[in-house]
């Protein structure tokens, strides 16, 4: 077919190829349902244009939203998670594990380091629910306990980010289940000897997470509409069996009934942590 044949083809209604649309260039908005252009969320820190909707961020972006660039120093990258139960479900845990790091470029659910945020120092902690929810196994609590020791031992300021949708972590039984009494443990000892911890709640930050050492904070704040609590509202509500107030278990509702101290949109969040910083500091 000659190509003036060709052109007259495809000019004709219904006849030109459709031109595909890459992958990933749009997003759904869980807040309010519309479909943002996802390089305007990344522009604005993880946020929908048309809601405010705070949208789940790596661990990566978050420390470099936090913290003064290329200030970040990682402490145990080496820790790795086990399989001591030799679990299975769907599939075997050690696979599973291979298959979250190979999908996240994380470890394990939990990064610890320290850095500085408009030039003070502080040790930081933030788990990210893309792998396994952000659900607490060995490693991430000793992970998060060994960062609350240095931070003993350096007097820094203590600063944990929770991504956690996954409480502790079923594959490991009861090894993940004593991780909130030992991280907790040590921010007890922490807070006695005069250390500031800062808890940042994120959505969702539950089970045991919320339950242990993220409720723990000398000062608690939230991202806006976050997800907070120990069960979900749906378990929730089907067990009492009883209608649950609109909101329950979101930032806005912990925070009318005393459970978070302060809201803060993420781009206020390094400002508003430093601030807390200076202020119990002086």
């Amino acid at each position: 077919m000659s190509t003036n044949a060709t052109e007259k083809q495809w000019s004709e209604p219904g006849q030109r190829p459709k031109r595909g649309v890459p992958e990933g260039l749009w997003l759904r908005c869980p807040g309010c349902k519309a479909t943002v252009f996802r390089k305007q969320v990344d522009n604005l820190g993880g946020r929908c244009p048309e809601c405010d909707h705070h949208f789940y961020v790596p661990t990566k972006t978050r420390i470099a939203q936090l913290l003064d660039e290329e200030s970040f120093e990682e402490w145990d990258a080496n820790l790795r998670p086990v399989d001591p139960l030799g679990f299975a479900d769907k599939k075997p845990y050690a696979k599973r594990l291979v298959d979250e790091q190979a999908r996240t470029g994380l470890s394990e659910a939990c990064v610890v380091g320290r850095g500085y945020m408009r030039g003070r120092p502080l040790a930081l902690g933030i788990t990210d629910s893309a792998f396994i929810m952000g659900s607490m196994g060995s490693v991430v609590g000793e992970k998060l306990t060994r960062a609350v020791e240095r931070a003993t031992e350096q007097k820094l300021p203590l600063v944990v980010v929770s991504g956690s949708g996954g409480g502790a972590r079923m594959h490991e039984g009861i090894l993940s289940l004593m991780q909130m009494g030992k991280v907790s443990a040590a921010i007890a000892r922490f807070q006695r000897r005069g250390g500031l911890f800062v808890s940042v709640l994120t959505n969702p930050t539950m089970g045991g997470v919320a339950a242990s050492f993220a409720s723990l904070g000398d000062v608690v704040v939230a991202e806006p509409r976050a997800l907070i609590g120990f069960a979900g509202p749906r378990v929730v509500e089907a067990t009492v069996k009883v209608t649950l107030p609109e909101g329950f278990q979101t930032s806005e509702f912990l925070l009318e009934h005393g459970f978070v101290d302060r809201i803060v949109p993420r781009p206020e969040l390094r400002t508003e942590i430093a601030r807390i910083i200076d202020y119990c500091s002086g």
